[in-house]
């Protein structure tokens, strides 16, 4: 059994819970959860490549494990690139993976560009690294759910109702599409949907994935991919949310840089093609490692 770890990181705003599990002679390998808010129990499958390297889990400020403060300017992109820094710097990782899910792509592109040193790899899983494009995505998903269930969100979203139970269910067709398709949920999940913190999912992004009203609104980085000068692997599922079409437009302003797609997945490839998912993502980070 691989070894485990766990503990606390003092960080602006509380403390961070983190928890590193095994302890082979690889690079370790950090996991940026998404979100904003979610937590690393979407992030358990990856616990399979301890056998070879530690890695790292942790519960980002606000959610899971973690301190969940009532400050809401806390909620910013760059307290969570100081976080991430300050949890490297106290665990000692001095040469380190990393692997952002979703939200997480953003945090792990943000902290490459501020902190490149020691990064050997970056692992972009179902990325979002413009906004606009996401945004773009989604509508055209939303534009093929049932008429009825369009109906619904647009007279919430007009109304300024989004926070009703009717939306709520409304939402959730578009989430069993192209979030997360798996039914029942896994018990991590579930849990970890108990676990998130909505105020920081609010605060940063929205009511849900597609009707955007937080302070990402307009982020975008890819203007600046072309900076990363690491292996970099892009990934998503074919009917994810971070849609093929555009993963592939981040691969290509990437010099270098790696594209999968998980043919029989959503935006969660990890749980619905774990075995493939840990297989590409092992390989990778061993080529990595001997590059």
């Amino acid at each position: 059994m691989a070894r485990r770890k766990e503990g606390y990181v003092d960080v602006p705003g509380g403390r961070v819970w983190y928890e590193i599990v095994g302890d082979g002679s690889g690079t370790p390998l950090i996991t940026l959860h998404g979100g904003p808010g979610s937590t690393h129990f979407g992030m358990e499958p990856l616990k399979a490549l301890a056998d070879e390297r530690p890695v790292v889990f942790y519960d980002q400020l606000g959610c899971g494990g973690s301190d969940r403060p009532d400050d809401l300017s806390l909620w910013r992109t760059e307290r969570f690139v100081e976080e991430l820094d300050l949890l490297r710097k106290s665990l000692s990782l001095d040469r380190v993976h990393i692997l952002g899910h979703s939200w997480g792509t953003m945090l792990a592109t943000d902290y490459y560009l501020a902190h490149p040193d020691g990064i050997v790899s970056l692992v972009m899983s179902s990325p979002c690294i413009s906004i606009e494009r996401w945004l773009a995505d989604c509508a055209e998903y939303r534009s093929r759910l049932p008429a009825e269930v369009r109906k619904v969100l647009d007279r919430h979203e007009a109304a300024g109702t989004t926070d009703s139970e009717e939306y709520g269910k409304a939402t959730e067709e578009f989430n069993k599409r192209h979030v997360f398709r798996m039914d029942p949920l896994p018990e991590a999940v579930a849990r970890g949907r108990k676990e998130r913190g909505r105020v920081v999912y609010e605060t940063m992004w929205g009511p849900n994935e597609f009707y955007m009203t937080g302070n990402l609104r307009g982020y975008d980085r890819s203007g600046r991919l072309g900076e990363i000068d690491v292996p970099t692997l892009f990934s998503c599922g074919r009917v994810d949310e971070a849609a093929p079409s555009t993963t592939e437009w981040y691969h290509s302003l990437t010099p270098g840089s790696e594209f999968v797609v998980y043919e029989n997945s959503a935006h969660m490839p990890m749980w619905e093609e774990t075995d493939r998912y840990v297989s590409v993502v092992r390989d990778f980070l061993r080529r990595a490692d001997g590059a």
